[in-house]
């Protein structure tokens, strides 16, 4: 990732990737070759030429360790084939220009919502003393500093906050369009709006070749809506018709995030998606909670963990004989395989507690039964 990949986060923050702290510089501060031909990243690519990993990789380190796939195994699958290669400038861009979101999903945090701001309030936890924190400064000055490096992007992948409601996003897509640079687009997004001031991002995604959307969808109907608060199914529903009628060519996947409230439920939830026709067979991904601990499904206890263990495995043998994709198998064994290689059940009481507490903020009730 340090050769191929340039990823800015919060505060403007250039770094090795979303998941790892591993700072490069700040983009509202430093030039692009400041950053991309920097000491400290030079650093990493001198540690990673020699074989060493970084302990700040961590995350990704465990996560295979437990058997299942991470951002550092991904990224070498799609580009490794690229290696050695010329670096003048990075192929993957990965850009949060700012912590604007019209939902407020409970894993999440004030930092990736502005949506959040409210009840982090309540709860004592906003991090800063206004809703939207701005990454990036000033677009303009970014572009001017960075356009250059962005013409040579072969992907760039739009995260959030949520990137459709981001009117920098839309600047950005224009800005492309207006350059004749047509990258492939990825995004992760709530897939609750198609239209945001003057924008329509149907007719914007029209003029580039590949767009891959990941539905961040954790369930449907009243736990999808409760998980991810402001979800409205029928909307979303709406959505995907007009997006299948207008732009079959978009490969739309389903990405539920696998956290203590939904992972009981996602073999039923696959099917749902299946039967409704809403992706693909093989057009699922999933993300691996991590924080808050209180939210990983390593903190559900024994008795429940080997609930969910005897259930995939059943459905595993019908999944098989229904001939469901290989790989997709792999990622429900992926998920058994991540929650039974810790026992952090010790953080249970914590996600009870922290559920009543935003269930008596919001006026909500957990439709599922994993609460109690």
């Amino acid at each position: 990732m340090p050769w191929i990949h340039f990823h800015v986060g919060d505060g403007g923050m250039a770094k090795a990737c979303c998941v790892a702290q591993i700072p490069f510089g700040n983009v509202n501060e430093d030039s692009f070759d400041a950053i991309w031909n920097g000491p400290a990243i030079q650093a990493l690519r001198k540690k990673f030429t020699a074989g060493t990993s970084d302990p700040r990789c961590a995350v990704c380190l465990k996560r295979e360790k437990a058997g299942a796939s991470s951002i550092r195994t991904e990224t070498f699958e799609k580009f490794g084939h690229q290696i050695p290669m010329d670096t003048t400038y990075p192929r993957y861009f990965d850009i949060r220009f700012s912590n604007v979101c019209n939902f407020r999903c409970r894993t999440c945090w004030h930092g990736a919502s502005s949506k959040w701001f409210k009840d982090a309030k309540i709860l004592k936890r906003q991090v800063s003393e206004t809703a939207i924190i701005n990454n990036i400064k000033d677009f303009e000055v970014f572009i001017q500093e960075y356009g250059a490096a962005l013409m040579f992007a072969e992907e760039i992948y739009f995260a959030g906050g949520e990137p459709l409601v981001t009117t920098e996003h839309y600047l950005l897509l224009e800005w492309l369009i207006d350059k004749q640079v047509y990258p492939r687009l990825r995004y992760n997004t709530n897939f609750s709006v198609l239209s945001f001031k003057n924008w329509d991002v149907i007719e914007l995604w029209s003029h580039f070749k590949e767009v891959e959307l990941m539905a961040s969808i954790d369930a449907h109907e009243g736990l999808g809506e409760y998980i991810r608060k402001e979800l409205n199914w029928s909307t979303f529903l709406t959505n995907h018709i007009r997006l299948r009628k207008e732009l079959p060519h978009i490969e739309f996947k389903i990405a539920p995030t696998i956290s203590i409230m939904n992972v009981e439920f996602l073999p039923e939830f696959y099917d749902h998606c299946l039967k409704h026709r809403l992706m693909d067979a093989k057009n699922w991904y999933i993300n691996l909670l991590e924080r808050p601990i209180y939210y990983n499904i390593r903190a559900l206890p024994i008795e429940k963990k080997m609930s969910i263990n005897k259930a995939y495995n059943e459905w595993i043998i019908i999944a098989r004989k229904k001939e469901y994709p290989s790989a997709i198998i792999n990622m429900f064994l992926d998920v058994l395989s991540f929650m039974n290689s810790e026992d952090l059940s010790k953080y249970y009481l914590k996600y009870q507690e922290e559920t009543l507490k935003l269930d008596e903020i919001r006026n909500e009730h957990n439709p599922s039964s994993v609460s109690s």
